[in-house]
């Protein structure tokens, strides 16, 4: 078994967990959703992806000579990451909200304990551990974002502007598997290995928590 596959394989609990939140099920299996949450769900994805640069950066400084591999890596995941909390403010005036507002404002706390895990990961931990995360985001992309973006500006009849962010990922983080799988399978360090694996179970729970937190206050305001 590769690494890669164990990966698959040792998360899928935690996966779960993720594409088990009320809100993706509803989406995905019943095509409702909202406006208010597609902005909610903006609104967090803007206040985590905006650290996804600073992060790689912290990342790429604190691996050391031994995994340049992974530093030249770091690089390129930093040229095709940069800008993309613009397309989330952008997608979010299209849809009607201030983006200015959205700039100014403060996650949910789910949204901030995530980033909050992913920064302590790099800067305490084992930088490599970082991996973990973008296994989490980019996978989760792939299965979920084209679909989603369907599904919603069919049921909200948003204009194509309002979703560069997801469709972009859905297709754009395709590629960036394939070359994460091939930068797994090159992994041999066993404590590496298995740090990926941890962070990638935290990060699996600390999303889903973000989506069960755009969907409970709407809970709460209807009732």
């Amino acid at each position: 078994m590769t690494f890669y596959d164990r990966l698959h394989t040792e998360t899928e609990l935690e996966r779960q967990y993720l594409l088990n939140s009320p809100l993706i099920k509803r989406c995905i299996g019943q095509g409702q959703f909202s406006l208010q949450e597609y902005i909610a769900f903006l609104t967090e994805a803007y206040h985590h992806v905006k650290h996804t640069v600073p992060l790689l950066m912290a990342v790429g400084s604190r691996l050391p000579m031994t995994k340049e591999p992974y530093r030249v890596a770091i690089a390129e995941y930093i040229d095709e990451e940069l800008g993309h909390q613009e397309w989330i403010l952008n997608d979010l005036a299209a849809c009607g909200e201030d983006k200015v507002k959205v700039r100014n404002g403060r996650p949910n706390v789910a949204t901030e304990l995530m980033v909050a895990y992913a920064y302590d990961t790099v800067m305490r931990n084992n930088p490599m551990a970082f991996f973990g995360m973008v296994f989490v985001l980019e996978g989760t992309s792939i299965s979920l974002a084209t679909q989603a973006a369907d599904i919603i500006q069919q049921h909200l009849k948003l204009p194509n502007q309002a979703f560069s962010y997801l469709r972009s990922h859905g297709s754009l983080d395709q590629e960036h598997m394939v070359f994460f799988a091939k930068l797994m399978n090159d992994l041999t360090d066993i404590n590496d290995q298995n740090d990926v694996i941890h962070a990638a179970k935290i990060f699996f729970r600390l999303y889903g928590n973000i989506f069960r937190s755009i969907e409970q206050p709407l809970q709460t305001a209807a009732a």
